[in-house]
């Protein structure tokens, strides 16, 4: 059974920046491709970024310059920077993981309990 634990969520300013963290447990992980998501309310959720084993990344055109997906295989942790974070970012993010090495929507198999990022004035 994988767990994904995710941290570094909270209340910023616009312009402002975070980064959230998500620790995986139960996993190989270097084989396995990482993802984070959001659902803000009333929309459905949305990739925001991805990233393979071998760390090919993947951005949604709305966080393209903005946001940055890393991993740590040592620590079996993915991160998420986000920065010149605008209102429309607010929603919860979650951590996710696939069964493989490629980014694929058929393939994830665990999600992290979301953490709340809000920005606002």
């Amino acid at each position: 059974q994988v767990q994904l634990v995710e941290s570094g969520g909270g209340l910023v300013q616009p312009g402002g920046s975070l980064r959230l963290s998500c620790t995986a447990s139960g996993t190989i992980f270097t084989s396995n491709a990482m993802a984070w998501y959001r659902q803000a309310p009333g929309k459905e959720r949305e990739l925001v970024a991805a990233i393979t084993s071998s760390s090919w990344r993947n951005y949604a055109d709305s966080v393209k310059g903005r946001f940055t997906i890393s991993r740590d295989n040592a620590k079996k942790t993915v991160y998420l920077q986000m920065d010149s974070l605008k209102p429309e970012d607010t929603a919860v993010y979650y951590c996710v993981h696939y069964r493989t090495s490629i980014i694929s929507a058929r393939d994830v198999d665990y999600w992290g309990q979301g953490t709340q990022v809000t920005v606002s004035s």
